[in-house]
């Protein structure tokens, strides 16, 4: 990281992170929150590599929150399908209804447990990697988020005595 970094840039480094955890106090502030922060700050080369970071690893949090809703989408549509012949079984047997009436019940309870258990690997990865890299920023070092898909793409950063060295090869 450049040798200018100071106390401020790692403040705002940090605060960019920290201000994903928005989202649960305002819709979609995860996204605007960040984005402000890098936007007006960019200029500098430590908030600009932390503020690309934290909006791509947003980006892929809501990706990947939209394929395992677009993979339960099917099994929902059977379940309703089957949830409506169950009622139309309760107005003709109103008395003798039994758990052997819903069709493939063990099914849907082991998607739902399926689905909730992804759901929750995805917020506790968001909040690991979140209080990793506050903290990575906060010490005025570089975070590279897991499982993160470089929608801006972030240019890799060489250290101040490697630049000079791969200088001195090219002269």
């Amino acid at each position: 990281m450049e040798a200018t970094t100071t106390n401020t840039h790692k403040n705002l480094g940090a605060f960019i992170h920290l201000s994903t955890f928005l989202k649960y106090f305002f819709p979609f502030a995860n996204f605007f929150a960040p984005l402000l922060l890098w936007t007006f700050n960019k200029e500098n080369e430590f908030v600009d590599h932390h503020g690309k970071q934290a909006i791509n690893f947003q980006l892929s949090l809501f990706v990947y929150t939209l394929l395992i809703g677009l993979l339960c989408l099917p099994f929902f549509l059977l379940f309703v399908t089957d949830f409506v012949s169950l009622i139309d079984a309760v107005e003709h047997t109103a008395r003798d209804i039994h758990f052997s009436d819903i069709r493939n019940l063990s099914g849907y309870i082991l998607l739902f447990f399926l689905i909730v258990l992804l759901l929750f690997g995805l917020f506790v990865l968001e909040l690991y990697a979140v209080i990793s890299a506050t903290l990575r920023a906060a010490q005025g070092e570089e975070y590279k988020y897991p499982l993160c898909i470089p929608f801006i793409k972030t240019t890799p950063r060489a250290s101040s005595g490697q630049k000079q060295s791969n200088n001195e090869h090219t002269s």
